[in-house]
């Protein structure tokens, strides 16, 4: 995914399916350096993890 979707993403109040290595994850916010997200698995489980935009994808 790149940068201008995850912005898009994060600014739109509809809910918008995203996968990360196969799980819907939330994207909680952009990171500063332009390249990372924070991620948590929709779900009970409220883990936040830090991956690589390039690495996250929508799902139609």
């Amino acid at each position: 995914m790149d940068l201008n979707r995850i912005k898009q993403i994060l600014s739109s109040s509809a809910e918008i399916d995203v996968v990360y290595n196969g799980a819907s994850v939330w994207i909680d916010h952009l990171n500063e350096d332009g390249r990372t997200a924070t991620v948590h698995l929709r779900g009970p489980l409220e883990e936040r993890t830090t991956v690589e935009i390039s690495e996250l994808q929508e799902r139609s």
